[in-house]
Order: C-alpha cells, then structure tokens, then sequence
C-alpha cells in the first residue's frame, strides 16, 4: 500500500488507490454491520466510513465501478466486528501522514475520509479503544478480536499487492 501511495502523481492514480481502500472497507462495513450496534459502538454513526471513501474518489473525477475483488474476514460477533474496526480506524489515524505525503506530490483534494477526526481524533480513538476493550474483557475474546484484525490487515494487504497503480 505504502508502494502505490508513494508513486500517486495524478487525480487518477489517487482515485485508483482510493478504489481499492473502497472496495474493501465497504465490504468489511457490510460484514460487521449486523454486530456493531450503539451498545457495543454508541458512536459508530459518527465515525469515518466507505462513504467518504466514495465522495473522495468522485471529487477525484473517477467512480466506483470496476472495484478489485476482495476477501474480508468471516464475522460472528461483535468482538470479531470490534477486531476488525481496529484495522479501519487505525488507517484513519495514519490519515493525516497520508494527506501530508499525497500534497508534497501535488495532490489538493479528496482528503475526507484520510482527514480523519481533526483535533477530536486522540479523543475518538480513546473511546474506541476503550469499547474494544470492554467488549473483550476475556483472554479468549482478546485473542478472537486480535486473529480478526490480524487476518483483516492481511487480506487488506493484499489487495494491494495484486494490484499496483
């Protein structure tokens, strides 16, 4: 991923990239929708999702057809869901850099979703941390919540290594 992001020099090599964070976190958005609820997540309606992804790559002059096929994680649960959140918001901490790294090659736009939580970002990410936390009070329900996010990020890596801009 870090690969393609660093040889993006145009809208369109951005809006490829971005079609790949797309297609897989939309899928992964379906996968854990049914677990995430506003006990186990109260502000998950709040947070950064595949929409903005979408909004980003249209801004870009591109769309969301011709998505690379994607292979998510099997989900059963909420802690599985919560591991496998892990991995989206932890990109959207890593957002900002992504932003920082994309304007030094004269990217100006289709920053929403990598913009993260601006100054509320160490607060929304306490608070789902906190929540993972809560919901995987076992050492069993710590290891199922870290196999989900480990096989997240792999299949997510992935992804980016079958296809390169």
């Amino acid at each position: 991923m870090v690969l393609q992001l660093k040889s993006i020099r145009s809208n369109a090599d951005y809006a490829n990239v971005l079609k790949n964070f797309y297609a897989y976190f939309s899928a992964l958005e379906t996968a854990i929708k049914p677990y995430i609820t506003t006990e186990v997540l109260p502000d998950y309606s709040e947070r950064r999702n595949s929409s903005y992804l979408k909004a980003d790559i249209e801004e870009l002059g591109a769309d969301v057809n011709d998505l690379p096929p994607v292979t998510v994680p099997t989900i059963t649960n909420a802690v599985e869901a919560m591991g496998a959140l892990y991995v989206m918001e932890g990109s959207i901490m890593g957002g900002p850099y992504i932003v920082q790294m994309l304007q030094k090659h004269g990217m100006d736009k289709g920053f929403s979703f990598f913009s993260g939580y601006g100054a509320d970002t160490g607060r929304i990410w306490g608070a789902f941390v906190a929540q993972l936390n809560a919901i995987a009070p076992t050492n069993a329900d710590e290891a199922a919540a870290i196999n989900t996010a480990n096989e997240t990020f792999a299949n997510f890596g992935e992804l980016f290594e079958s296809k390169m801009v």
